[in-house]
């Protein structure tokens, strides 16, 4: 990636799915308040997704990495990418396609340990210059508008603003968090990469797949 070229024509974009929080092993393929081995079969099932964003409760890693393989073939089998919410280290062990780092200090820390074999995305970007800084130091892709740890997120035009400005300078891919379904559409028409969508509107997958219809790429 060249930082400060104009990007080209960019592709129609795809869903990059959230999910809640993943306690208990046992738990994940009968949650009643996600659904969410179902969900995500529906969803994987019904259209193309390009990546599963996997977040992880807490626990020690023999914990996670039992977390990660209850649903990893399910992801991977269906042509999504397998994303780590942080956890970085457990990618490898987990075969995680890569993991996501929040922060730029915790991307450049992680980046090292994934690159080149797996993916390393960077979101929790505060500022435009520390998204520059996240595809200076290699992040395969940057993320706008997702929530904090306290579910807090910038005002969806602050993150439109956002996404309009980093895809027409430059050709590193965006994922674009969407708070609902009714920012899906311009998210995409701001030309982002990905749409990121996370556990408030995928919590009926099949809704929500059904209910987003990505148009031609904007010219």
């Amino acid at each position: 990636m060249t930082m400060g070229t104009k990007a080209h024509q960019r592709a129609a974009p795809r869903l990059y799915l959230v999910t809640p929080p993943i306690g208990n092993p046992a738990d994940v393929a009968d949650d009643l308040a996600y659904d969410l081995a179902n969900g995500l079969a529906d969803a994987l099932n019904a259209t193309d997704i390009a990546a599963v964003l996997l977040r992880l409760g807490a626990g020690d890693a023999a914990v996670q990495l039992e977390r990660i393989k209850a649903l990893r073939i399910l992801i991977q089998s269906n042509g999504a990418a397998l994303i780590l919410d942080g956890h970085a280290a457990l990618a490898a062990a987990a075969e995680a396609d890569g993991a996501h780092l929040t922060g730029i200090d915790a991307f450049k820390a992680a980046a090292p340990t994934l690159k080149p074999a797996r993916i390393a995305g960077c979101g929790g970007l505060a500022t435009r210059h520390d998204a520059m800084l996240a595809g200076e130091s290699g992040a395969d892709y940057v993320m706008f508008g997702e929530p904090d740890t306290s579910g807090r997120r910038p005002s969806f035009d602050a993150v439109l603003d956002r996404v309009e400005w980093w895809t027409e300078i430059f050709a590193l891919p965006c994922v674009a968090f969407a708070g609902n379904l009714g920012e899906v559409e311009q998210l995409a028409r701001a030309n982002a990469e990905f749409v990121a969508v996370g556990d408030d509107i995928w919590r009926n997958a099949r809704t929500m797949v059904d209910a987003i219809n990505f148009a031609e790429p904007v010219r």
